[in-house]
Protein backbone atom coordinates (compact mmCIF):
# COMPACT_ATOMS: atom_id res chain seq x y z
CA UNK A 1 0.00 0.00 0.00
CA UNK A 2 1.17 3.17 -0.87
CA UNK A 3 1.93 5.63 1.98
CA UNK A 4 0.78 9.54 1.72
CA UNK A 5 3.29 10.38 3.79
CA UNK A 6 6.36 9.68 1.01
CA UNK A 7 4.74 12.70 -0.70
CA UNK A 8 3.82 14.48 1.46
CA UNK A 9 7.72 15.15 3.30
CA UNK A 10 8.95 15.90 -0.03
CA UNK A 11 6.50 18.55 -0.19
CA UNK A 12 7.64 19.75 3.33
CA UNK A 13 11.18 19.35 2.17
CA UNK A 14 10.77 21.46 -0.95
CA UNK A 15 8.60 23.73 0.36
CA UNK A 16 6.55 23.39 -2.74
CA UNK A 17 4.70 20.97 -5.19
CA UNK A 18 6.01 17.95 -6.58
CA UNK A 19 5.71 16.01 -9.38
CA UNK A 20 5.94 12.31 -9.88
CA UNK A 21 7.10 11.13 -13.49
CA UNK A 22 7.03 7.83 -14.92
CA UNK A 23 7.17 6.13 -18.54
CA UNK A 24 5.34 3.35 -20.06
CA UNK A 25 7.11 1.42 -23.29
CA UNK A 26 10.60 0.77 -23.26
CA UNK A 27 11.06 -2.76 -23.38
CA UNK A 28 8.16 -3.29 -26.35
CA UNK A 29 9.77 -4.25 -30.01
CA UNK A 30 6.96 -1.56 -31.18
CA UNK A 31 5.24 1.87 -30.82
CA UNK A 32 6.53 5.05 -28.97
CA UNK A 33 7.16 5.46 -25.99
CA UNK A 34 5.13 7.38 -23.13
CA UNK A 35 5.52 8.94 -19.87
CA UNK A 36 3.49 11.33 -17.53
CA UNK A 37 3.93 14.11 -14.96
CA UNK A 38 1.50 14.52 -12.24
CA UNK A 39 1.14 16.83 -9.37
CA UNK A 40 -1.68 15.65 -7.17
CA UNK A 41 -3.63 17.82 -4.24
CA UNK A 42 -2.45 17.00 -1.16
CA UNK A 43 -5.88 17.37 0.33
CA UNK A 44 -7.66 15.70 -1.92
CA UNK A 45 -6.19 12.36 -1.69
CA UNK A 46 -7.37 9.61 -5.10
CA UNK A 47 -7.80 6.06 -2.97
CA UNK A 48 -6.72 3.05 -4.95
CA UNK A 49 -3.44 4.53 -6.66
CA UNK A 50 -0.89 1.39 -7.28
CA UNK A 51 1.93 0.15 -9.86
CA UNK A 52 -0.19 0.54 -12.96
CA UNK A 53 1.74 -3.30 -13.41
CA UNK A 54 -0.18 -4.35 -10.45
CA UNK A 55 -3.37 -3.03 -11.34
CA UNK A 56 -6.52 -5.03 -13.67
CA UNK A 57 -6.96 -2.83 -16.95
CA UNK A 58 -10.31 -1.71 -16.23
CA UNK A 59 -8.73 -0.42 -13.04
CA UNK A 60 -6.31 1.45 -14.52
CA UNK A 61 -8.87 2.83 -17.28
CA UNK A 62 -10.72 4.20 -13.97
CA UNK A 63 -7.96 6.03 -12.44
CA UNK A 64 -7.11 7.24 -15.09
CA UNK A 65 -10.53 9.55 -15.47
CA UNK A 66 -10.29 10.47 -11.85
CA UNK A 67 -6.61 11.03 -12.10
CA UNK A 68 -6.83 13.70 -15.33
CA UNK A 69 -10.13 15.30 -13.03
CA UNK A 70 -8.01 15.14 -9.84
CA UNK A 71 -4.83 16.21 -10.38
CA UNK A 72 -3.85 19.56 -9.36
CA UNK A 73 -1.33 19.29 -13.40
CA UNK A 74 -0.62 16.50 -15.00
CA UNK A 75 1.06 16.37 -18.94
CA UNK A 76 1.23 12.88 -20.84
CA UNK A 77 4.36 13.01 -23.86
CA UNK A 78 5.78 10.40 -25.99
CA UNK A 79 8.79 9.93 -27.87
CA UNK A 80 8.31 8.24 -31.96
CA UNK A 81 9.80 5.21 -33.12
CA UNK A 82 11.90 7.58 -35.03
CA UNK A 83 13.13 9.10 -31.94
CA UNK A 84 13.33 5.50 -30.55
CA UNK A 85 16.25 4.66 -32.94
CA UNK A 86 17.98 8.14 -32.85
CA UNK A 87 18.21 8.53 -29.21
CA UNK A 88 18.35 4.86 -28.37
CA UNK A 89 15.46 4.21 -26.12
CA UNK A 90 17.45 5.46 -22.98
CA UNK A 91 17.82 8.73 -24.86
CA UNK A 92 13.86 8.81 -25.85
CA UNK A 93 12.95 8.17 -22.62
CA UNK A 94 14.52 10.83 -21.28
CA UNK A 95 13.19 13.18 -24.30
CA UNK A 96 9.71 11.94 -23.13
CA UNK A 97 10.18 12.68 -19.78
CA UNK A 98 11.85 16.32 -20.23
CA UNK A 99 8.59 16.88 -22.53
CA UNK A 100 5.99 15.71 -19.92
CA UNK A 101 7.62 17.73 -17.01
CA UNK A 102 8.02 20.93 -19.11
CA UNK A 103 3.96 20.32 -20.22
CA UNK A 104 2.97 20.69 -16.78
CA UNK A 105 0.92 24.05 -16.77
CA UNK A 106 2.50 24.42 -12.98
CA UNK A 107 6.23 24.50 -12.31
CA UNK A 108 7.01 21.84 -9.64
CA UNK A 109 9.84 22.37 -6.76
CA UNK A 110 10.71 19.16 -7.56
CA UNK A 111 10.23 16.46 -9.49
CA UNK A 112 10.28 12.33 -8.64
CA UNK A 113 11.48 10.42 -10.98
CA UNK A 114 10.56 6.64 -11.27
CA UNK A 115 14.12 4.57 -11.67
CA UNK A 116 17.77 5.46 -11.06
CA UNK A 117 18.67 7.98 -13.58
CA UNK A 118 17.75 11.59 -13.73
CA UNK A 119 16.83 13.00 -17.75
CA UNK A 120 19.69 15.37 -18.26
CA UNK A 121 17.85 18.55 -19.49
CA UNK A 122 15.44 18.47 -16.75
CA UNK A 123 14.96 22.17 -15.90
CA UNK A 124 13.55 21.73 -12.52
CA UNK A 125 15.43 20.09 -9.52
CA UNK A 126 14.67 16.12 -9.83
CA UNK A 127 15.03 12.78 -6.94
CA UNK A 128 15.42 9.41 -8.64
CA UNK A 129 13.24 6.97 -6.43
CA UNK A 130 13.69 3.48 -7.31
CA UNK A 131 10.44 1.39 -7.88
CA UNK A 132 9.10 4.79 -7.22
CA UNK A 133 6.16 3.59 -8.57
CA UNK A 134 5.52 1.40 -5.60
CA UNK A 135 6.06 4.21 -2.96
CA UNK A 136 5.22 7.49 -4.38
CA UNK A 137 1.47 8.50 -5.07
CA UNK A 138 2.79 11.03 -7.66
CA UNK A 139 4.48 8.31 -9.45
CA UNK A 140 2.18 5.54 -9.44
CA UNK A 141 -0.59 8.35 -10.89
CA UNK A 142 1.87 9.15 -13.65
CA UNK A 143 2.71 5.14 -14.47
CA UNK A 144 -1.16 5.00 -14.40
CA UNK A 145 -1.29 7.80 -17.39
CA UNK A 146 2.17 6.67 -19.49
CA UNK A 147 0.33 3.22 -19.29
CA UNK A 148 -2.85 3.82 -20.38
CA UNK A 149 -1.71 6.20 -22.81
CA UNK A 150 0.34 4.01 -24.73
CA UNK A 151 -2.10 0.75 -24.34
CA UNK A 152 -5.33 3.35 -26.34
CA UNK A 153 -2.46 3.79 -29.05
CA UNK A 154 -1.56 0.28 -29.11
CA UNK A 155 -5.21 -0.46 -29.54
CA UNK A 156 -5.45 1.65 -32.64
CA UNK A 157 -2.61 0.16 -34.60
CA UNK A 158 -3.58 -3.58 -33.83
CA UNK A 159 -6.58 -1.56 -36.37
CA UNK A 160 -4.21 -0.64 -38.81
CA UNK A 161 -2.05 -3.63 -38.93
CA UNK A 162 -4.36 -6.49 -36.94
CA UNK A 163 -1.59 -8.99 -38.04
CA UNK A 164 0.66 -8.32 -35.27
CA UNK A 165 -1.57 -8.79 -32.20
CA UNK A 166 -0.96 -5.54 -31.05
CA UNK A 167 -3.80 -4.79 -29.34
CA UNK A 168 -3.05 -8.44 -26.89
CA UNK A 169 0.49 -7.89 -26.34
CA UNK A 170 1.23 -3.71 -26.58
CA UNK A 171 3.80 -4.15 -28.46
CA UNK A 172 5.92 -6.80 -26.49
CA UNK A 173 7.78 -9.56 -27.59
CA UNK A 174 5.98 -12.16 -27.13
CA UNK A 175 6.03 -15.64 -28.52
CA UNK A 176 2.82 -14.81 -30.83
CA UNK A 177 4.88 -11.17 -31.74
CA UNK A 178 8.01 -12.66 -33.05
CA UNK A 179 6.10 -15.52 -34.94
CA UNK A 180 4.05 -12.95 -36.74
CA UNK A 181 7.15 -10.87 -36.96
CA UNK A 182 8.87 -13.86 -38.77
CA UNK A 183 5.81 -14.64 -41.15
CA UNK A 184 5.24 -10.74 -41.95
CA UNK A 185 8.28 -8.95 -41.07
CA UNK A 186 8.58 -5.29 -39.15
CA UNK A 187 5.46 -2.74 -40.13
CA UNK A 188 7.02 0.90 -39.73
CA UNK A 189 5.67 1.03 -36.14
CA UNK A 190 8.65 -1.78 -34.83
CA UNK A 191 11.33 -0.44 -33.66
CA UNK A 192 14.69 -1.81 -35.94
CA UNK A 193 17.33 -1.95 -33.26
CA UNK A 194 14.57 -4.03 -31.15
CA UNK A 195 14.36 -6.74 -33.96
CA UNK A 196 17.67 -7.65 -34.99
CA UNK A 197 17.82 -9.96 -32.54
CA UNK A 198 14.87 -11.61 -33.95
CA UNK A 199 15.15 -10.73 -37.92
CA UNK A 200 18.83 -10.83 -38.10
CA UNK A 201 20.91 -7.15 -39.21
CA UNK A 202 18.78 -7.35 -42.24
Amino acid sequence: MLDPRFDQDFREMCGGPICGVDEAGRGPLAGPVYAAAVILSPEYPIIGLNDSKKLSEKKRETLYDIIIEEALAYCIASASVEEIETYNILGATYLAMTRAVEGLSQTPALALIDGNRIPPNLTVPAKTVVKGDALSESIAAASILAKVSRDRVLKELDKQYPQYGFAVHKGYGTAAHTAALREFGPCPEHRPSFLRKILGDN
